[in-house]
Order: C-alpha cells, then sequence, then structure tokens
C-alpha cells in the first residue's frame, strides 16, 4: 500500500516542478486549451441533439404510447450522454498528448535534465512524423481496452447496490492506470519501450499507478481542472518513469522536500520487465 501514497507524490512533484518552470508550464497548457474547445463543443452539440439521434436510431419505438416513449428514449439520450461524457475523461488525455506531442516531449526531456544525476535525457532518435504515428496508434489500442472497460462496467453498473457502490469506485481505478499509461509513454517512448512491455511494467506496480493516476482521474471530472493540471502530470509521469525502470533520480533537481536525501535510487524493476533504454 505504501506505493500508493508514492504514486500521489509523483503528481504532487510534477505540479510542483512546472510551477517553478512557468514558461515550460504556459506551453504545456496550450494542447489542453485546444482540445478542451474541441471536446466542449462535441457534447454541446450532443446536448443538443442527442435525443434527435436517439429518436432516428430507435424507429420502432415509434408507436409506442406515452409515457413510455418518453421514459424509452429519454433513458437512452440520458446514457449516451453518459457514454459520451466517460469517452471524453478517457480520450481527453490521448488527444492532448497527440496534440501536444512536441510540448510534451520537450517538456519530459527538460524534466530527466533536471532530475538525472549526470542531466542526460534519454532520446528516440525518430523523426517527428514517427513519433506523431507511433502514439496516436498506441493511443488508439488504449482508446479501445479502455473503451470495453467501460462498457463492461456500465452493464454492471445495472446490478442492484453494487452497480452505485463498488463499480463507480472501479472505474476510476481502471480511468486511473489508462491516464497513468497515456502519461508515462511521452518518457518511456523515448527509450524505446512498446506499448505491451509499458503495460507489464504498470501492472507490474499496479497500486503506484493506481497512486498516481486515480486522483488525476476524479480532478479530470472537474471542468477546465484537467487542462491545467496536464503539464504537471507529464512532469510527474516522467518521474515515476524513472521510478519504474529503476533510474536514478536526483531530489534537488525535482524540487524534493528539505531532509529528503539528494539522489535516490529505485530497486531495479521485476524479472520480466524492460530495462531502461531498450
Amino acid at each position: 500500500m505504501r506505493d500508493l501514497g508514492v504514486g500521489f507524490r509523483y503528481l504532487l512533484k510534477g505540479q510542483r516542478w512546472v510551477a517553478r518552470h512557468g514558461r515550460q508550464y504556459g506551453f504545456g497548457l496550450l494542447p489542453g486549451l485546444i482540445t478542451l474547445v474541441l471536446y466542449a463543443g462535441a457534447l454541446v452539440a450532443l446536448a443538443l441533439w442527442g435525443e434527435d439521434l436517439v429518436g432516428w436510431a430507435t424507429p420502432f419505438a415509434d408507436d409506442w404510447s406515452s409515457p413510455w416513449l418518453g421514459l424509452f428514449r429519454g433513458f437512452l439520450t440520458a446514457v449516451l450522454f453518459a457514454l459520451g461524457l466517460l469517452l471524453s475523461v478517457v480520450t481527453f488525455t490521448a488527444v492532448t498528448l497527440l496534440i501536444g506531442q512536441p510540448f510534451y516531449e520537450n517538456l519530459s526531456e527538460k524534466v530527466d535534465r533536471d532530475v538525472s544525476p549526470d542531466g542526460h535525457a534519454p532520446e528516440s532518435g525518430l523523426p517527428l512524423w514517427r513519433e506523431l504515428w507511433i502514439s496516436a496508434r498506441d493511443s488508439l489500442r488504449i482508446v479501445v481496452r479502455a473503451a470495453l472497460w467501460g462498457v463492461l462496467l456500465f452493464g454492471c453498473g445495472f446490478i442492484p447496490v453494487v452497480g452505485q457502490t463498488v463499480v463507480p469506485v472501479i472505474g476510476f481505478f481502471v480511468t486511473g492506470f489508462f491516464l497513468a499509461e497515456e502519461l508515462t509513454a511521452v518518457a518511456l517512448q523515448r527509450r524505446s519501450v512498446e506499448l505491451r512491455d509499458r503495460l507489464a511494467l504498470l501492472r507490474s506496480r499496479k497500486t503506484l499507478v493506481w497512486g498516481f493516476g486515480t486522483p488525476l482521474a476524479v480532478s479530470f471530472l472537474v471542468p477546465f481542472v484537467a487542462v491545467f493540471l496536464m503539464p504537471g502530470a507529464v512532469a510527474g509521469a516522467t518521474l515515476m518513469a524513472r521510478d519504474l525502470l529503476g533510474e536514478e533520480i536526483d531530489e534537488d533537481g525535482d524540487g524534493g522536500e528539505a531532509g529528503d536525501r539528494a539522489a535516490t535510487t529505485f530497486p531495479q524493476p521485476p524479472s520480466g520487465s524492460p530495462a531502461p533504454g531498450r
């Protein structure tokens, strides 16, 4: 359970890092603002025309008597909007990272240099178009996985009591895991760690990942919060990626609290996990 607290501290350290590097924070806000405008427009359109879409998709119910027609289509409209909102939360990070790939790559590299004892930051050596392609491909795979989980949890939501208590909690943990994967991918892709190996690495320390991603998933439900937390989330995920790979972290570099050791060396990842720079 200690890893839960460690993961949450990485989230806070990331926010502290960007607070001390105002220029990086300012550039990091731009992709989130662009994505927010796009998603807000899509959700407003869904709210305005969702009922018409449901009516078009359910012509078999046109002859139903009142109040059953209104209740049925009203329920489906609410479900459609809820699914759209869930999908927006799950995909917001992926789309923002894709739009802001150059910004977040630069931010992550600066975090690596800042906390590395030798000032070194791993580089992929790939052209920008190749990095964008890999990021888009992997993000799509993660979104598909997250969508499958969303459908499963949505179905479980109809189970009495459990669906209204346990399922939402599980949903936040699942969303938090996928958010952490998307954010750590910025640093791990520069180290040539493939998606399958990234997932295995994250699963090897799920409580660390949940401690980082779950509070972030909860905070992302608040309008506009995601935009302002994204730069710090990328910075914190870079620190967590170094931990997962057993790379040394200079606590003085990432703004560690007084009394912390000047450098902390984390244990090597479990057997079977990818090594740094793979």
